[in-house]
């Protein structure tokens, strides 16, 4: 019979809840960069519609 390392075992678990756990929070709460950016853009559009249509009082 061969001799095993438990630590080899025990770290390959311990990665391996890890990734579970990122995947999961990931799902939970992530967005990917694309939607991020998507997003950002979106809003500099929609703040920069918003200004264009301000009505300013230039009488001072």
């Amino acid at each position: 019979m061969k001799p095993v390392s438990l630590n080899k075992f025990r770290k390959a678990k311990a990665r391996a809840d890890k990734k579970a756990r990122a995947n999961e929070n990931a799902i939970t709460f992530g967005r990917s960069t694309s939607q991020k950016n998507a997003l950002e853009l979106e809003r500099e559009r929609a703040m920069s519609k918003l200004d264009g249509h301000e009505i300013r009082d230039d009488d001072d």
